[in-house]
């Protein structure tokens, strides 16, 4: 009778060389790849379905070795447990564990190291691990990331809660994003103890009830006209780079980091790529014509030039300069750049007719109203071209004191700049 386990022997096993399976009993076999590749396999069912459980290769595992890890194998199934599942089971937690050593401030760089290329805005990149570092790692930056609670993340923001509110509500954003990545590289289990919405929320008191929603100041558009006369007296970039930004209704890096491939002074567009923008659309500028007289004295030296240079060779000027420029003239220190867009909003509302969704884009606002969006696909250029017209022209003192007004339900289309104009009253 022919033996029903232990049929082969080291010496028989070396010598085998064709690809197959081989029986040594007991369900254990010898696989053979058909690159030669020898490792060993125990078959057994499972709930009416047959299983493979690798235990190894020949070259780590003896054929002893093997006989031994499968008996171990026939005991788990002898007491209901499947010895595939319970290896995995096994390597899972091994990886927990190993994950489970990860302290937050490495959870935090690895996230920051993973994301900075997709950060737009340099200040951002550099704001990311700075607040964490001056605010959370004091309080558990060198604790587990799998052990972080709820009583750290308040250890870290609520001491400045009420007197830094924007600051604190920016940390705990980073940290629940930090704390959301860990999860989903199997780092913790369980609820984001960073939650804001029904979890701190119900602790801490809401921004808006401590800390009032401070805006950009933005400069009163009657002063406008008489503030960009000053500019274009200015033979500084920054200057000239402050006069392009408010002509176009742009946002401080938008303009800083123009290349001179982005202009068609003949057709006088600006179209800045997605990649610049903060919607990652593309953004078609129609420019007045100081704007394209502004470019035109420009001094022009590549295509992928900057059009604003820096300091530093090969870098735009700084996102500084035109705050600091500002901050130098006496009666405009208290403005910021950005408040140009809410005083060209402010003018485009209250001093013409234009439709909103003209006045949006111009601002490339995106539309809150997903389904107004879906339909919205043109950027609406044609009429953006003679609001900014218009507004170019009120900013350079040819329509001061003027309404721009526009009649019929598609008016916009048939007027020109400086059609309709009905003087204010003083």
């Amino acid at each position: 009778m022919a033996r029903e386990s232990n049929r082969l022997s080291a010496a028989k096993v070396a010598k085998l060389t064709a690809p197959g399976r081989y029986a040594d009993g007991g369900n254990l076999w010898l696989q053979i790849s058909a690159n030669g590749g020898k490792s060993w396999l125990l078959r057994y069912m499972r709930g009416g379905k047959a299983r493979h459980a690798g235990l190894g290769p020949l070259s780590t595992v003896s054929l002893a070795e093997a006989r031994n890890r499968a008996q171990k194998a026939r005991l788990l199934l002898l007491d209901g447990i499947d010895p595939i599942d319970e290896r995995n089971a096994r390597l899972a937690a091994a990886k927990a564990e190993a994950a489970s050593q990860v302290t937050f401030k490495q959870a935090a760089e690895r996230y920051v190291a993973a994301y900075r290329d997709s950060w737009k805005n340099e200040k951002h990149a550099a704001q990311w691990p700075s607040s964490l570092a001056r605010y959370a790692y004091p309080s558990f930056g060198d604790l587990s990331v799998s052990k972080v609670e709820t009583r750290h993340v308040l250890q870290a923001i609520e001491p400045i809660w009420l007197t830094k509110t924007e600051t604190a509500a920016r940390v705990r954003g980073r940290i629940e994003q930090v704390l959301d990545w860990a999860t989903v590289r199997s780092m913790r289990r369980g609820e984001n103890p960073a939650r804001w919405r029904g979890h701190l929320d119900k602790i801490l008191p809401q921004r808006s009830k401590v800390a009032k929603v401070k805006h950009h100041a933005a400069m009163p558009y009657d002063a406008l006209p008489t503030f960009m006369a000053r500019l274009r007296a200015m033979q500084f970039v920054s200057a000239h780079a402050l006069e392009l930004t408010i002509l176009c209704a742009t946002r401080t890096n938008e303009t800083i980091g123009a290349t001179w491939s982005e202009f068609d002074l003949e057709a006088k567009v600006w179209t800045i790529p997605a990649e610049r923008m903060k919607a990652d659309k593309e953004h078609r500028i129609p420019l007045a014509a100081r704007a394209v007289e502004i470019l035109s004295a420009l001094p022009r030296i590549g295509g992928e030039a900057f059009v604003f240079p820096g300091a530093r060779a090969g870098r735009p000027l700084s996102n500084m300069a035109m705050l600091e420029l500002l901050r130098g003239m006496d009666d405009s220190a208290s403005y910021t750049v950005h408040g140009f867009r809410s005083s060209f909003r402010d003018w485009a509302g209250e001093r013409t007719n234009y439709a909103r969704e003209v006045i949006e884009s111009a601002l490339a606002h995106q539309l809150k109203d997903k389904a107004e969006a879906a339909y919205a696909r043109g950027d609406l250029l044609a009429k953006r071209r003679r609001l900014m017209d218009a507004w170019g022209a009120y900013c350079t003192h040819e329509a001061i004191g003027s309404v721009v007004n526009f009649r019929g339900a598609d008016s916009v289309s048939r007027q020109t700049i400086g059609a309709e104009i009905t003087t204010r009253r003083r």
